[in-house]
């Protein structure tokens, strides 16, 4: 695969000549580079003499001087070093952290620029990488809100505090080298200590803040990533559209006295939290799945709604992080499916049954399958308790359950809609939809270059009839991608 197919983007054939490539090197500085697009990473694109530069901290318009610190033969990467010439759709970002954490890059670019490129990415995915055939693709759906629109925050406890700068040049001694906050990227273990995020409502930033100056006062340590140890690890906060607050306390070193003390003082200072919770991760990653995750106060749940509808979800549940947007989302899903009544609706990837029980009312049976087993607990006990009877959910690895066994055992599906993570579906997963058949399948995705890869497969036996792209998060190069294809008859 070339350089062009791996960032998204259209380039000329042309290569650059070895003596000009050899004159680039590591801490060079190449001068009065136009940004002319960016790549499907978010990064920006120059060029210098037919090479792909991609800078950092640049934006489409920019004339800058880059500093490369990666070269290869093809493509150079580099920091814009000073910007000689501002865009018109350059922004003042509004976070103090931008530039340094890893996280909404595009927060120096105007809204309405994020949305063109992000509808550009998806046509140029569908016409690069798919070769697809369609007709258009609707304009974007873009986000009612630039900031705080999501309902989930993973923080980090480390020992190794990500020094700005200014810290660096001050030559001040840090005494304090704890951080709670997110992973420098590229630095494992390094993290940047954050004192207001724009992503996700109050009370995200205040129980955050509390938490770090609660550890501090009361000499808690942080998680030393290097040499495996340390109390608190991670902090998840999660909430709803409903204003329901979950609050869950990793840590690795499993000292219940404090830990008690910790959650004492989270219950009496903020007892709007719906439900506080704990567990012991001492595994080597941070991740919640095959953790006891135990409730100290309040439910094990928290409740999003929607038209109606009530959904469980767990600390371990997948549900989409912007729930708004997501509500959008589901009602294209649903009228892409244009269900009567009748039909048997197969939801792949269907997490905790959102999809599922959203459409439920619209059809004869609703078939739900995913990987995370709590997910499926989830799912069930979300058909329960909104009276939902005409649903089913399995759990395994789609590859392993969707099987021509498994769909004789519940009937052929008329209507397939399937979500899956950003690498797409398994081949053995695509084989067996064009098996059963079914006259739609609406595709949902996160990643539109892998869902051109796997539409290009089926394009023999579907058509693509709708696409909307849907923006669910602003400030940064992602989009969401609804794709109705009805099968060649």
């Amino acid at each position: 695969m070339c350089i062009c197919e791996i960032y998204g983007i259209i380039i000329g054939i042309y290569v650059p000549s070895r003596d000009k490539m050899s004159k680039i090197k590591k801490n060079f500085v190449l001068e009065n580079l136009e940004i002319v697009d960016i790549s499907t990473e978010g990064k920006a694109i120059a060029k210098h003499d037919g090479l792909v530069v991609f800078v950092e901290g640049a934006v489409p318009g920019d004339i800058v001087d880059v500093m490369v610190h990666r070269k290869k033969n093809s493509f150079a990467e580099g920091k814009a070093q000073t910007i000689k010439t501002f865009s018109k759709d350059r922004v003042e970002p509004k976070c103090s952290h931008f530039g340094t954490c890893g996280g909404c890059k595009w927060q120096n670019l105007s809204y309405k620029k994020q949305l063109e490129f992000k509808q550009k990415y998806v046509y140029d995915a569908f016409i690069r990488i798919g070769k697809l055939e369609f007709n258009e693709i609707t304009p974007i759906l873009g986000n009612a809100d630039e900031y705080y629109y999501r309902n989930k925050l993973e923080f980090s406890f480390s020992n190794k505090k990500w020094l700005t700068t200014e810290q660096i040049l001050s030559q001040e001694e840090v005494k304090n080298k704890n951080a709670l906050g997110f992973h420098i990227p590229g630095m494992f273990d390094k993290i940047l200590n954050i004192d207001d995020c724009y992503l996700q409502a109050e009370p995200s930033n205040t129980i955050r803040n509390a938490v770090r100056d609660y550890a501090f006062k009361n000499g808690l340590t942080f998680f030393d990533i290097r040499n495996k140890a340390g109390m608190l690890r991670t902090l998840l906060i999660r909430t709803t559209s409903a204003g329901e607050i979950m609050v869950v306390v990793s840590v690795f070193e499993f000292l219940e006295k404090e830990l008690v003390a910790l959650l004492e003082f989270l219950k009496i200072n903020f007892p709007k939290i719906t439900s506080l919770q704990y567990t012991h991760n001492n595994k080597g990653n941070d991740t919640l799945f095959g953790l006891d995750i135990k409730t100290f106060y309040g439910r094990d749940y928290i409740e999003e709604e929607m038209e109606g509808l009530k959904f469980k979800i767990s600390a371990k549940s997948f549900y989409q992080t912007n729930s708004v947007q997501a509500y959008n989302l589901y009602k294209i899903t649903r009228e892409f499916a244009d269900l009567t009544g009748n039909e048997i609706v197969y939801d792949l990837y269907t997490g905790t049954g959102t999809i599922a029980n959203f459409i439920a009312k619209h059809a004869k049976k609703v078939v739900g399958v995913e990987y995370v087993e709590d997910s499926i607990k989830d799912a069930i006990e979300n058909s329960k308790s909104n009276n939902i009877t005409n649903t089913q959910f399995f759990a395994g690895d789609m590859k392993d359950v969707l099987n021509e066994e498994f769909i004789k055992a519940h009937e052929k599906p008329d209507v397939i809609i399937t979500d899956p993570p950003r690498a797409g579906m398994h081949e053995d997963v695509i084989n067996v939809i064009l098996k059963a058949a079914p006259q739609k399948i609406v595709y949902v995705s996160c990643n539109p270059s892998t869902q051109a890869r796997d539409l290009a497969l089926m394009q023999h036996a579907y058509k693509i009839v709708k696409i909307q792209p849907v923006d669910m998060f602003p400030q940064t190069a992602h989009v969401e991608n609804v794709v109705l294809l009805e099968r060649i008859s």
